[in-house]
């Protein structure tokens, strides 16, 4: 089974992901003796004493470099949303070979969305709060759950923990211009990946409009797969979905490659070859 990579988004780190990973083991998407790889982008969690690039070109490379150090093996499966998921569609652009499948959630690029669609205008005024609150911690975290998270059960325990983390390991606002702008200038071929892709969309994320993810499935005829209630931070707020998805995706590729097995054993024995 091939390595998982994880890349989170826009300031986010590792520690985000927090009970994603077990979601993972739990519907066998990871090896019993195995663990998705998560990394850092420049400038967030571990690698927080960096400057952030202002390119996602730039950011690509860094990333390749550390699953490299950490021996990760190519080709390997790259699960990433938002600014990580144009990361991870650089990479599958420009290094085909290092990725054997890639998972993009609630991402948004040129050419295929406006800028309206890949940020709301209605997250405007509370993208100014956040950036206004960025010295407090806590008011900081309260803002960011308010806009890309929808599940309310766990709201309290998950902003005292991500507020411990901003403390600690919290990207700069400099830093957070950086990749914003990075984010915004990031162009993407309107070839596809080599790679089957497979996008995941909130129907109600707030901050990127899911057409975003509609018209890049199209255009690249990728499956895709769209949540009904859960906000921008979709394995947050329902990772068991989102594992549910992503197996039922890898199940329909392998009975496909199973048909076509078949079906060329079947043609081989007519033909007498």
């Amino acid at each position: 089974m091939s390595q998982w990579i994880l890349l989170r988004g826009l300031t986010r780190e590792a520690r985000h992901w927090d009970a994603f990973e077990a979601a993972l083991a739990a519907h066998g998407l990871v090896g019993a003796d195995e663990h998705a790889v998560c990394i850092d982008l420049p400038g967030n969690g571990a690698e927080h004493a960096y400057a952030s690039p202002r390119s996602v070109l730039a950011m690509m490379d860094f990333v390749r470099a550390r699953a490299a150090a950490l021996n990760v093996r190519l080709p390997c499966r790259v699960l990433a949303m938002s600014l990580g998921a144009m990361v991870a569609t650089a990479w599958a652009q420009h290094h085909a070979d290092d990725i054997e499948r890639l998972v993009l959630i609630n991402t948004s690029m040129r050419p295929f969305a406006r800028m309206h669609e890949r940020l709301r205008p209605a997250a405007w005024p509370m993208l100014a709060r956040i950036a206004m609150n960025w010295p407090q911690p806590e008011r900081c975290e309260t803002l960011i759950y308010r806009l890309t998270c929808n599940r309310a059960d766990t709201r309290d325990a998950d902003i005292t923990q991500w507020t411990g983390l901003r403390r600690t390991h919290g990207a700069s606002a400099s830093n957070a211009l950086r990749q914003l702008a990075a984010a915004a200038r990031f162009r993407a071929s309107c070839d596809a990946p080599r790679c089957p892709v497979l996008l995941l969309s909130s129907a109600a994320d707030r901050l990127v409009d899911p057409v975003c993810s509609v018209r890049i499935a199209s255009r690249w005829r990728a499956s895709h797969a769209v949540h009904p209630w859960a906000g921008h931070d979709l394995p947050h707020d329902d990772a068991q979905w989102t594992c549910r998805s992503i197996a039922a995706w890898l199940d329909e590729a392998r009975e496909n490659e199973s048909a076509c097995d078949n079906h060329v054993t079947t043609n081989s024995h007519l033909t007498g070859t």
